[in-house]
């Protein structure tokens, strides 16, 4: 996790408490709880993080982990029962005070678009501007409606109707109606999530591509590890209303800190073993089945300890006979398939199925004894400590802290 600044309030601005954090969202200890019939169910837990400005922010985890509820308390249509959220300094959820969503400077793209089926394109990119309170004048309102509908390629739409458009042109004209208003926060709620697989490829890159040229703040929230690893600046991994682990996109995949992690985020092979003794520049040698491999532990690891470890399936070598290299494990190919562009082979070690992405170029067939190659370098030691219940349920009623006084 990141740390965050908590600084206190310094003062009162149009209604929007600024605070001390220099972040565009700046989001600490922040807490909502949903009632249930024995009580309450905590749906986001204490979690804190801060995005830079210009940044692409990912909160990545499976259904049900929070990390919708804290895209809509950002966006203010929920209202957190703890914590303290704050745009460009500025706190908008902070004690009894939460600023209403109209008065965020934030543009939100939901999941199904929600596009007005009555209203033309133009129409649907004005209406954010015919609503607001700053009046436009008609002669900037089809200049910036222009703009916008360039920016996301639908020139020559604009007189269409709405339901005339593909599923990629609705999705397009739901940012452009999100970014009218010019907001210095986009919020996109799995945007990308009712398109099929080659359209959503495409979408990925568009909205990549068009977030750094314009260089918005971007807070994103998906359940796909693909739309996670190659969009963003840094990654929130959810999983229990918490923030198990946070980095960029190469931290999270190849160094991994909990077991959830590395099976959420790709594929990894686990295996159980017993740290031995230390080993040579830090590592120590662990034995795994009826060998001994050599990997970096967390500090304070020491003989004894049970351990986890986790490979991705790339990054295990196979060899016909052994190689003169550390970390090899005698196996078996229990199943090889040829898939084109690789071959991907389970193999058994000492009753443990290993997973191994290939070269095309490998022979190997199952029944084949091999030897497995696990380089040190690409061994990560994972633990589940997490220091509390994922998920766990309030079976007594939680006080609500926050009683939301909204400033009108």
């Amino acid at each position: 996790m990141t740390g965050s600044s908590t600084g206190r309030s310094t003062g009162t601005v149009a209604g929007i408490t600024a605070g001390t954090s220099a972040a565009a969202l700046d989001v600490a200890d922040l807490v909502k709880d949903y009632p249930i019939a024995s009580g309450f169910q905590r749906a986001v837990d204490g979690i804190t993080f801060s995005v830079e400005p210009g940044h692409f922010y990912t909160l990545l985890g499976p259904s049900g982990c929070g990390k919708t509820t804290t895209l809509r308390c950002v966006a203010g249509l929920e209202r957190p029962d703890r914590g303290r959220i704050s745009l460009a300094g500025q706190d908008v959820a902070s004690g009894r005070t939460v600023v209403p969503p109209e008065r965020r400077d934030i543009g939100m793209v939901f999941q199904n678009y929600a596009i007005w089926p009555h209203m033309t394109v133009f129409e649907n990119v004005a209406y954010p501007l015919r609503v607001g309170r700053a009046r436009v004048k008609k002669p900037e309102l089809v200049q910036r409606v222009d703009e916008a509908l360039d920016l996301v390629q639908l020139s020559g739409y604009a007189s269409r109707p709405a339901t005339q458009l593909s599923g990629g042109q609705q999705q397009r004209l739901a940012l452009a109606r999100a970014l009218i208003r010019r907001p210095s926060l986009l919020l996109l709620d799995e945007p990308l999530s009712n398109l099929d697989a080659r359209l959503r490829d495409r979408m990925r890159a568009e909205i990549r591509a068009l977030q750094r040229r314009i260089g918005i703040t971007t807070l994103f929230v998906t359940h796909d590890q693909v739309e996670a690893l190659s969009m963003s600046n840094r990654i929130a991994v959810m999983d229990g209303g918490h923030i198990i682990q946070e980095g960029t996109p190469r931290e999270i995949y190849q160094h991994p800190a909990t077991r959830f992690v590395a099976g959420f985020v790709g594929s990894a092979n686990f295996l159980s073993g017993t740290v031995i003794r230390p080993g040579a520049a830090g590592a120590m040698r662990i034995g795994i089945g009826g060998g001994e491999i050599e990997a970096i532990c967390p500090a304070g690891t020491t003989a004894g300890d049970a351990i986890t470890l986790s490979i991705r399936p790339e990054n295990i070598r196979v060899h016909r006979e052994r190689p003169a290299a550390p970390n090899v494990l005698a196996g078996v190919a229990a199943q090889v398939l040829f898939v084109g562009e690789a071959l991907d082979a389970t193999i058994d070690v000492e009753g443990v199925e290993l997973v191994a992405h290939l070269h095309p170029t490998v022979q190997i067939a199952r029944g084949d004894a091999i030897w497995v190659e696990l380089p040190a370098e690409h061994c990560t030691v994972i633990h589940d400590d997490h220091g509390f219940a994922s998920g766990a349920r309030r079976e007594t009623e939680v006080p609500t802290e926050v009683q939301a006084d909204v400033v009108g």
